[in-house]
């Protein structure tokens, strides 16, 4: 598959050198919200199990592409916001919905937030190319308001099957929203960070958005310890082959 861009190759270092592993990219900024995508791996060809990985992603990213159960996010979408990262990740990050900068890229976390979570992963002992990260919503919501519940229930099988094929050791959620999603829970993000809850054989854990870290930056302690947690955590666990 053919990468469209002004300079490939200036892209892909600077994509490879800020440690993203691998991109969707839209073939034609002027499709709309029908416009076809490709999953381009920045390092060398995936072997084994990760081409398979690779190949069931894609293939859910199509499905995705051409999704339209809510009308009013297909309709003023300009890129569904699948995920990106490393398709063996042991570690995968899920947050709530894409921002504008992630929906002009149609990439998740690229805005100020995006950059602070790069931050947290590598305190975690890892960088963005080892890990994967995806939203509940794949599509923005208008003005960034609250995604509404049958919004999460349309999308909710996407996520769920992104979880099946990369099958991470642990998630981290990222924020109130995605934490109750994940955990079906409605209790605060106060309450449910820092601690591990095993759900389908996955170690769950919760902690702050990168977005409330940037208007409360005192909670970044907090964040850096559930981090050391995860990272503690990684390095009991044999990876998964």
């Amino acid at each position: 598959m053919v990468i469209k861009s002004k300079d490939k190759s200036l892209f892909i270092k600077s994509l490879k050198e800020n440690g993203v592993d691998s991109i969707y990219i839209p073939k034609s900024r002027s499709g709309g919200v029908g416009a076809e995508a490709v999953y381009a791996p920045v390092n060398a060809a995936p072997q084994g199990g990760q081409s398979k990985k690779i190949e069931l992603l894609l293939k859910l990213r199509e499905e995705a592409v051409k999704c339209t159960l809510c009308h009013e996010l297909a309709s003023t979408r300009k890129n569904v916001v699948f995920g990106s990262g490393n398709a063996k990740a042991r570690l995968m990050f899920v947050g709530e919905a894409p921002g504008r900068d992630e929906d002009e890229q149609g990439l998740p976390f690229v805005g100020r937030a995006g950059q602070l979570l790069t931050k947290i992963i590598e305190s975690a002992g890892l960088s963005r190319e080892q890990v994967f990260i995806a939203n509940t919503l794949k599509c923005r919501p208008p003005k960034n308001r609250p995604p509404e519940p049958e919004e999460v229930a349309n999308c909710g099988s996407f996520l769920t099957r992104q979880i099946q094929i990369i099958n991470p050791e642990i998630i981290c959620a990222l924020g109130t929203f995605a934490s109750q999603a994940l955990l079906k829970s409605t209790l605060p993000i106060s309450q449910l960070r820092g601690k591990f809850t095993l759900l389908n054989g996955i170690k769950i854990i919760c902690t702050f958005h990168p977005a409330y870290l940037l208007r409360n930056p005192n909670e970044k302690r907090k964040v850096w310890e559930d981090m050391i947690k995860i990272k503690q955590e990684l390095a009991k666990d044999n990876p998964k082959s």
